[in-house]
């Protein structure tokens, strides 16, 4: 498995996180997805690793910028977008 960290732009509110959250859903096949605007990330986890190409593009022409891309082998230790301190 692997997790996938996303660095956006543009995000602003509840409603951003869910449309992105959603996007991620519908265009690819993973296991969890979850975004915080106040952070501007969104950590998927997957089986394998998406292309980042499209995952880019199909967030992209949601009308918000992918900055960064980050893919690492996931550990299950429990989601950690909304777990960490200080960050």
């Amino acid at each position: 498995m692997v997790k996938i960290t996303l660095r956006i732009e543009g995000m602003a509110c509840g409603m951003c996180e869910s449309h992105i959250n959603d996007t991620v859903r519908r265009q690819f096949a993973v296991k969890k997805v979850s975004s915080s605007h106040s952070r501007g990330l969104t950590e998927i986890i997957g089986e394998e690793p998406l292309d980042q190409g499209a995952l880019i593009r199909a967030i992209n022409e949601t009308g918000y910028r992918v900055l960064s891309v980050k893919t690492e082998p996931y550990e299950k230790k429990g989601f950690s977008l909304f777990h960490r301190k200080g960050q």
